[in-house]
């Protein structure tokens, strides 16, 4: 076996390890290939130090690679993956012996806490790499359990389903964090395999809010770990925890500042908790990052990481009433015919940037006919993200009093649910249903059942609030508590709409939309001290707007 670590390279040495082990002959070019490992440079999106954060991750690997070890465990606490594979390739092509740069691999494809599965092709290599580091004789009892750890995620996941696969690794980790209590790794990543591990459904956070106790208890001995502020983030990214993560969302920025998601993380926490402009700030800095490394990695096309900056950016400007700005986001955007990886971020901000205009500016013309692009992007196999081009279209059709084309489009939600639900993702199926309820309850209004539409609104309120939102976005494309709002002003029941919108606002703060419903809900109620309170918080946020709304605002407090 060691002659062998010592006569190959990387993909050699690890095809080679197995083929040792049987006796084999070695495997020929194309089979080595076929392992997969990325290769090349690492490329910075950010200063050209190449600032990651501080990760000291003990190891038996030698000297002479610890240093790009602990940048590609920073690189994984920041979720740049593709880089990170690469630093753990270079790592086994001059150590073919180092039995956690494969871990580091098998961590590389699993891509904690995103709404989506690796895909088959990621499950191989990871499941092959987890295998050669299980080859390896040379590893500390310490490493065989975190490589024991990450192998529980990959077993058997040809059959096994993801949920199951990724409880099963969670409970791993907590037994690696257990049995190594006083290794920081060991929290950290147990920490985010809690989050990964999280039922969607379930609002006490349980799991969220452990993974928040064990990063925040390690923060103020380790301010720098990429790590520990990231997940934090992700742990508290709810309307009900996010003022704990301020701090971490506040510093992790300037922690990593050479990975363009650290750039953009921390606009979670600004976006739940309404900081509008330091969202927009964050997302700048993450776009422009991104921009820069597809230039520097020679990528046909943009990066997603730029998509999903651009998705949080517009969210943000509508919030502020900036139109203009977000406009000329929209337009960029439908420009963009080609960017790697085509995936689930890709396809949602691909959907919701031309959404959201529409809708936060009551565009309802546009957003009848609002088309999904780009032209040959693979829509198939993304129904939830397409879900959102008909949602926009049904609602556009109801306030346009066009019916077929309302029915055709709420049609289109039915089947994209009943997609869903047919290849068992539970989670994307019931986001879709909500949209589906809610656009019955427009329906029932264009029938004026209007009794039926305010109770069919109520019940996608109920079915929203016991959901949690993905991590892929910034808020719901439309909320059903300010649906719900909406519709109540448009049935003369103010009263009834000023409960909704508060409701809104309580998980959405200073959504512009939910500012103006409330203050008009409150105008019209006769509660001039909410109404007042309401268009001033209109107007602290989105004063430099040119909407109807703040001329209205203006117009009411000078009275």
């Amino acid at each position: 076996m060691k002659k062998c670590y010592l006569l190959f390279s990387v993909i050699a040495a690890a095809a080679l390890i197995v083929s040792c082990k049987n006796n084999s002959k070695v495997p020929a070019a194309a089979d080595i290939a076929s392992i997969g490992l990325r290769q090349g440079s690492l490329i910075s999106c950010g200063p050209p130090d190449q600032q990651f954060g501080k990760v000291n991750f003990a190891n038996s690997c030698s000297p002479a690679v610890q240093s790009d070890f602990n940048t590609a465990i920073a690189l994984l606490h920041s979720f740049e993956y593709e880089e990170a594979e690469k630093l753990f390739a270079s790592i086994i092509n001059r150590e073919p012996a180092c039995a956690m740069a494969y871990w580091g691999v098998a961590l590389s494809n699993y891509h904690q806490v995103w709404p989506s599965p690796p895909s088959p092709a990621e499950l191989g290599k990871g499941s092959k790499a987890i295998a050669i580091a299980q080859s390896i004789t040379h590893k500390t009892d310490r490493e065989i359990a975190y490589i024991n750890a990450i192998a529980e995620f990959y077993r058997d996941w040809q059959h096994r389903p993801h949920n199951v696969r990724s409880l099963a690794y969670m409970k791993a980790m907590g037994t690696v964090h257990r049995d190594y209590a006083t290794d920081p790794e060991a929290a950290i990543f147990y920490a985010l395999s809690l989050d990964a591990a999280a039922d969607p459904a379930d609002k006490t956070y349980r799991f969220q809010r452990k993974a928040g106790e064990l990063l925040s208890a390690l923060y103020p001995g380790e301010p720098h770990h990429p790590g520990i502020a990231h997940y934090l983030i992700h742990s508290y990214d709810y309307p009900e925890l996010a003022a704990m993560a301020l701090p971490a969302a506040r510093a992790y920025a300037g922690i990593a500042p050479s990975s363009a998601h650290a750039l953009h993380m921390p606009s979670h926490i600004f976006t739940r908790l309404g900081l509008w402009e330091e969202c927009i700030q964050s997302n700048i800095r993450s776009v422009d990052a991104a921009r820069r490394y597809a230039a520097a990695a020679k990528m046909k096309g943009h990066w997603d990481e730029e998509l999903h900056g651009l998705d949080y950016l517009v969210y943000a400007y509508l919030q502020e009433g900036d139109d203009h700005r977000a406009d000329s986001l929209v337009q960029y955007t439908a420009r963009i015919d080609n960017v790697y990886p085509a995936n689930f971020k890709v396809a949602y901000a691909f959907a919701a940037i031309p959404a959201r205009y529409c809708l936060e500016n009551k565009l309802w013309g546009r957003a009848a006919t609002l088309e999904a692009g780009p032209a040959g992007f693979p829509w198939q196999e993304f129904p939830w993200q397409r879900s959102i081009i008909h949602f926009t279209r049904l609602l556009g059709a109801v306030q346009e009093h066009r019916p077929a084309l309302a029915e055709a489009a709420l049609d289109s939600l039915r089947i994209s649910r009943d997609t869903l639900l047919g290849r068992k993702d539970s989670y994307k199926a019931n986001q879709v249903a909500i949209q589906y309820e809610a656009g019955k309850g427009w329906l029932l209004f264009l029938q004026h059942k209007n009794n039926l539409a305010v109770q069919q609104m109520e019940a996608a309120v109920k079915m929203e609030n016991h959901t949690a939102k993905s991590p892929v976005t910034p808020g719901e494309v439309l909320p059903a508590s300010e649906q719900l709002g909406e519709l109540l002003l448009r049935l003369r029941q103010p009263a009834a709409a000023l409960a909704a919108f508060e409701a809104d606002l309580a998980d959405h703060p200073l959504r512009f939309n939910g500012l103006y419903g409330a203050a008009l809900a409150a105008e019209q109620s006769g509660n001039r001290e909410k109404a007042g309170g309401y268009y001033r918080a209109l107007l602290s946020t989105s004063a430099g707007s040119a909407r109807k709304a703040i001329q209205k605002a203006n117009l009411y407090l000078r009275q």
